[in-house]
């Protein structure tokens, strides 16, 4: 049975020691559980009886590829009209609550353990049901289209019904739950959860440019980041920029897991931000 960390917002009492573990560098941020406080939520145009955690957001210098969202909408809230940018393409993930969303047309039922991808220029809408608030992450990205390739359709399935794909020659400790076919070139991002059962290691410093975004669903462990290793639990986020060095070490006693956005399947900018321009 999977349980799934949500911010239970509030604020911390007068008494609290200020000292936590956030952590901001030229490499990584890490903002632990106890930093999601409403008096850092936000509110959105269009969104009915909703706040939310802006947790990344494309920074110069920093992660340039997407933003990401710990939404919670209260029972019937949600939004006719979620997002005026039409070039952007949505990851959903369910953590609490239940969920009607609608693409172009077609209505989903989706609860704890929800996925959706929802393609740029669908017409969506999203409606919180039930007694108790609708639980969520939103990660949006500008779609990179490429000459030949069409652009992947919506689609909307739960992790329960996915199986988990091993990493080879791990005995079984570390897997990813894949929602598309990595070799599928359609999608230039992949969300994902990765999960390690106690003993699992990523046994390298994993270095490339493909920018990430972990939010912890579930237990704890030790995340090496940069130079620096940091003790994760459920409820923390990092984010990683290009080329920060991560490796992980699940010492338990339970399992271990966090929803991953990275970058894919496509070339690298050679005009335009952070591009080539050629002198005139």
């Amino acid at each position: 049975m999977s349980q799934y960390y949500t911010p239970p917002g509030g604020l911390p009492a007068q008494t609290s020691l200020m000292t936590g573990r956030a952590v901001f560098t030229e490499a990584y941020a890490f903002i632990p559980k106890g930093c999601f406080s409403d008096i850092l939520t936000s509110y959105l145009p269009g969104w009915r009886g909703t706040k939310l955690w802006l947790i990344a957001r494309p920074m110069s210098g920093f992660s340039e590829t997407f933003s990401q969202y710990v939404m919670e909408v209260q029972p019937g809230g949600g939004s006719d009209t979620p997002d005026a940018e039409t070039g952007a393409e949505h990851f959903l993930f369910v953590t609490g609550g239940l969920i009607t969303l609608t693409i172009d047309g077609t209505g989903y039922e989706m609860d704890a353990g929800g996925y959706a991808f929802i393609p740029p220029g669908a017409k969506w809408q999203l409606l919180a049901e039930g007694t108790q608030p609708a639980r969520f992450h939103w990660i949006r990205k500008l779609y990179e289209p490429a000459p030949g390739v069409a652009v992947p359709p919506a689609f909307v399935i739960n992790e329960k019904d996915v199986a988990l794909s091993m990493m080879p020659d791990t005995n079984g400790v570390w897997g990813t739950t894949r929602f598309v076919d990595p070799t599928d070139v359609r999608y230039d991002a992949h969300v994902n959860i990765v999960t390690f059962q106690p003993g699992g290691v990523i046994p390298f410093e994993e270095t490339h440019v493909m920018e990430h975004g972990l939010y912890v669903l579930e237990g704890k462990a030790v995340y090496k980041l940069n130079q620096d290793w940091v003790e994760v639990e459920a409820g923390d986020f990092m984010w990683l920029r290009a080329y920060c060095p991560q490796a992980c070490y699940a010492a338990g006693p339970g399992r271990f897991r966090y929803l991953l956005y990275k970058d894919v399947n496509r070339h690298a900018n050679l005009r335009g931000p952070g591009g080539y321009r050629p002198s005139r």
